[in-house]
């Protein structure tokens, strides 16, 4: 791969002196970029389009919430070059690149003196990302949704996630339905959950919103010395939804100390102390926006995503692990297999965890 050739369509006149892969995503190729004549180092991705395959649309989303960001941080005397990112544009117009090989190629400026963590590290940190997530969703909150492109059409219809779950395992591609029969009856069992946010949004109890739909801790840089939240970024799911969507994910990645991946299922569960910390944090900056269902539904928002992402895996799992990137023969089923241990856990500790969120509303 020649990158100087790649960098070189972008508006960027400086000399690469060196390329590494960067980051930890399971979609697209990142690579960081440094230069010899003084340019701030680059962030240059390849997009997956088999997963994305509007990037032109992708982008048009990225640029204008991060153009209505910068505004909004301007007015209120932010740092702009850090609280959101800066895209480039190509040289011949627009905003991506495609090769000879049909690589398409976005660029932005990479935020310095960052760093961003794939678990919190306490509950402090936590609850600093779910303010800096809430933020993200208010300042937006009068940005019009509807403008915004579907990059992934029903990217979060919990309902046609289960029924192409269903497809999948009746076609069983690759004979692995005998492998993961607790974790298909799992699914079966849980036809319900699949149903409680797209029903609210169809019939008008939840509102639509602008929504980041990947809300991992790992997406927010955070200030290598104070460990201040800087900026939210991977913005390639943005797009019209639920803040029950950004809430719950938030919680299914961070309010437990397993990994993604984790193998022992007994480290799996939900900390109700981590719980109460994002849950805070996200109060702090969005209770005055919310509506009272979405408040009461916070709790049902992470197990419906929770499930909803456990499903997906198994169903990539039965598909021959066509989705996501995974290291090992069963990574899309160990993935699985967590998401389902926390949807339980969630399940045991409901009463609890709902008299977190009563009492911090």
């Amino acid at each position: 791969m020649d990158v100087q050739k790649i960098i070189d369509h972008f508006q960027l006149n400086d000399t690469v002196t060196e390329a590494e892969a960067f980051g930890s995503g399971h979609i697209n190729d990142t690579i960081r970029v440094r230069f010899a004549g003084g340019t701030p180092d680059v962030v240059l991705q390849r997009l997956n389009t088999s997963i994305f395959p509007d990037p032109e649309g992708l982008m048009e989303n990225a640029v204008h919430v991060t153009e209505f960001l910068r505004r909004k941080l301007q007015a209120e005397g932010g740092d702009a070059e850090r609280g959101t990112l800066t895209f480039i544009p190509v040289k011949d117009g627009g905003w991506t690149y495609t090769d000879e090989e049909n690589g398409v190629w976005r660029a932005c400026y990479l935020i310095p003196d960052t760093m961003s963590y794939d678990l919190a590290e306490n509950a402090e940190m936590f609850r600093s990302s779910g303010a800096a997530f809430g933020k993200f969703m208010a300042d937006l909150s009068d940005f019009p949704a509807e403008t915004l492109h579907e990059v992934i059409p029903d990217f979060h219809n919990t309902v046609k996630r289960f029924e192409t779950f269903r497809r999948s395992l009746e076609a069983d591609v690759k004979d692995r339905a005998a492998s993961c029969r607790p974790e298909i009856d799992f699914v079966l069992t849980h036809e319900g959950l699949a149903h409680e946010i797209v029903d609210r949004i169809a019939d008008g109890r939840l509102p639509l919103r602008v929504t980041h739909n990947d809300t991992k801790i790992n997406n927010i840089l955070m200030d290598k010395t104070t460990g201040e939240s800087v900026c939210i970024v991977d913005l390639d799911t943005v797009m019209p939804g639920s803040a029950l969507y950004d809430y719950g994910d938030s919680i299914r990645f961070g309010a437990t100390h397993a990994l993604e991946d984790e193998t022992d299922l007994s480290k799996v569960d939900v900390d109700p102390e981590l719980f109460r910390a994002y849950t805070e944090g996200y109060l702090s900056t969005t209770a005055d926006r919310l509506t009272d269902e979405e408040k009461r539904c916070l709790l049902t928002g992470a197990m419906v995503i929770t499930f909803e992402t456990g499903m997906r895996f198994l169903t990539d799992y039965l598909d021959g692990d066509v989705y996501f990137k995974t290291a090992r023969p069963e990574h899309n089923l160990d993935r699985a297999r967590t998401q389902f241990k926390l949807v339980r856990d969630m399940e045991e500790k409901k009463e609890l965890l709902e008299g977190i969120v009563q009492e911090l509303c």
